[in-house]
């Protein structure tokens, strides 16, 4: 392929991007933290995945919203526990595709389990890394098939080669993709909705 948009630049953004980063169990705290730590933890873990120095990966204005939005249960004495740190770094990947209502409803049955110690969440949040870490790799693979595709279309259906315009059927493609998966995502969330209101005594 011609110019800077290459399989191989497209490996090196992907690289940079830290896609394998994830906060393991073994990485938060078995005693409560106060809010500068949580968030000095969350900058130190996915700062190499932010757009640009400006992006912040979590702040105390994003959890005191999930606090009063009730994305996470309540807060003892200042401090926030193992279990409110797996919610916010469910809340960190799920921010990315769904509105904060859809994550407060997504989270909302989890957070009663929680409180119930009804849930094991360690066991969850495991089964949660291992899919997040095959969808990765499924993802690497699968990008090099949409390059395939891109360079295709536009050899195919150009009369000359575009760097520009390949990059921007690539994006297009790329966000089309991903609409796909956060409309079947937003129907999942409505369901679990659909589910509450049946359950509910008339």
């Amino acid at each position: 392929m011609n110019g800077v948009f290459t399989m191989e630049n497209i490996n090196r953004i992907i690289e940079r991007l830290d896609l394998d980063t994830s906060l393991e169990l073994t990485e938060i705290p078995n005693i409560d933290l106060y809010m500068d730590q949580v968030i000095q933890l969350f900058e130190n873990k996915y700062s190499e995945s932010k757009r640009n120095d400006e992006e912040k990966v979590l702040t105390k204005t994003m959890i005191n919203n999930y606090a009063k939005g009730k994305l996470i249960f309540s807060i003892q004495n200042k401090k926030y526990s193992k279990e409110h740190l797996i919610l916010m770094s469910l809340i960190y990947q799920l921010k990315g595709a769904l509105s904060i209502n859809d994550i407060k409803v997504t989270l909302d049955g989890m957070n009663k389990r929680i409180i119930k110690e009804e849930i094991d969440l360690d066991s969850f949040y495991t089964s949660y890394l291992k899919l997040t870490s095959q969808n990765v790799a499924d993802f690497k693979k699968d990008i090099d098939t949409r390059m395939r595709d891109v360079n295709e279309e536009i050899t195919a259906n150009q009369e000359e080669s575009s760097t520009y315009l390949e990059q921007v059927l690539m994006i297009s493609s790329l966000v089309h993709m991903s609409n796909l998966y956060r409309r079947v995502a937003e129907k999942l969330v409505d369901n679990i909705v659909v589910e509450k209101e049946v359950k509910r005594p008339k």
